[in-house]
Parts: C-alpha cells; structure tokens; sequence
C-alpha cells in the first residue's frame, strides 16, 4: 500500500455564508471549485490550504456534531503555525475566540484550540 500523504478533509457545514466566510476570509483558505449539487440539495466548495484540501460540504437539516462527551469518528482538525500566540491574536482580532494556549504534554509544543462557525474543533499547534 502507498499511503502517502493525505488528499482531502471533508467537513459539513450548515450555513452556506458563515462557513464560506470562516474559511475563506478569515482563515484565509483558497476556494479551488465551488458548485451547488442540484440532486442532493448541498453545496461543495472545495478549498485549498498548503498542500492539503478541504471539501466543505453545506448541508440543511444534518444533525449536531456531538462534543462533550466526544463521540467516536473525528476529533479535530490540527494546523502547524509557526507562533501560537501570534495565530492566536490574529484570530481573536478576527472575532474568532481561542481556548487558553497551552503546551503539548507530548510535544512540549504550545497549541490551543478554536471552533468553526458549527463547533468542529480546529487547533493550531507549533
């Protein structure tokens, strides 16, 4: 097997304008395709940051991501950065609040967390 490296991260949003707008404008993330799915009456942007691509999929009527407790499937979604704390004020000048930033007991990296506009974990982590 060649598992190289990974292709894409698909997310569901429900509110076609606030996901766009947190992921494009304030994250930052390029749209590459966008196209409205007339069959399944969804939205697919697909974007690209790095690297990597997300597929953000805007959805009506999906139920809420489970949190505490966390349920099985995906956690969260981690970003290396450079500077946690300087991610960490450019988000928060943004509108967009961070957990308290703290080390990694593993890493010993520094890293927080935030959430997009559907509550799906996002870290930032140096």
């Amino acid at each position: 097997m060649n598992l190289s490296n990974m292709h894409h991260i698909a997310i569901i949003g429900s509110d076609y304008e606030k996901s766009k707008h947190f992921y494009v404008d304030l994250l930052g993330f390029e749209v590459i395709r966008e196209n409205y799915r007339e069959e399944k009456k969804d939205y697919k942007i697909d974007l690209r940051f790095g690297e990597s691509e997300i597929e953000l999929f805007i959805v009506q009527g999906c139920p809420k991501r489970p949190s505490y407790p966390e349920a099985y499937g995906l956690r969260h979604l981690a970003f290396h950065v450079e500077s946690v704390e300087e991610t960490a004020k450019e988000l928060n000048s943004l509108g967009i609040e961070t957990e308290p930033i703290r080390v990694d007991a593993f890493t010993n990296k520094k890293m927080t967390f935030f959430h997009d506009p559907d509550g799906l974990p996002l870290e930032i982590h140096e």
